[in-house]
């Protein structure tokens, strides 16, 4: 907790100051222009990866990236979509997994969640990204696969729906290399890396 309590200060003495300007305008403004998809993960960093500002990204972050398909049954990722696409406008979605990811690993690699029941309940949501995979224990053909997967289910959504038939909205998926800090947009037509 220290370490926390030392950044707050920090942040308090050494940025919030050079970026007061910018806080102030927040105060009063939510206008993000994407909705950023990611992983849990603590080493993946959706602000820090893609250089954005305090404001422009809404991110939802959860194991394994997944944003399930919609369901009539109110649920926080559902609510965080709909809220970022209906209210806030966004105009673009990336679902970005990366390289070594825990969630992704446990599939993968038939690892027994027995032991974590609700980690494995939600990991079933990742279901269909197994079926795409061709190569059982391939962790990184399965990563692709489950962004693919979830940019589908995010088209269940009415008003990812909506939005995409009206071209207000584009869909990303991305993966992150951890080691070597490199981007690959899997929607690109080249699939070329972002960075």
């Amino acid at each position: 907790m220290q370490d926390l309590a030392e950044g707050v200060a920090r942040f308090q003495r050494d940025v919030f100051p050079a970026k007061a300007e910018l806080f102030a305008h927040l105060a009063t403004h939510h206008t993000p222009r994407t909705l950023f998809i990611g992983c849990s993960d603590a080493r993946v960093v959706p602000e820090l990866i893609t250089g954005a500002e305090p404001g422009d990204l809404f991110v939802v972050r959860t194991a394994g990236n997944l944003a399930p398909a919609y369901g009539p049954a109110a649920d926080g990722v559902a609510a965080s979509i709909e809220y970022a696409v209906a209210s806030l406008g966004v105009e673009e979605i990336v679902v970005c997994g990366h390289s070594g990811c825990g969630a992704m690993t446990a599939l993968a690699e038939g690892h027994d969640l027995s032991g974590a029941p609700a980690v494995a309940g939600w990991l079933r949501h990742a279901g269909p990204s197994r079926a795409r995979a061709t190569a059982p224990g391939d962790v990184p053909a399965l990563v692709r696969q489950n962004v693919l997967a979830q940019l589908a289910n995010l088209a269940t959504h009415p008003s990812v729906s909506r939005a995409l038939a009206e071209g207000a909205l584009a869909l990303h998926g991305w993966v992150y290399d951890i080691p070597t800090g490199r981007v690959e947009d899997l929607t690109a037509a080249d699939r070329a890396l972002v960075a």
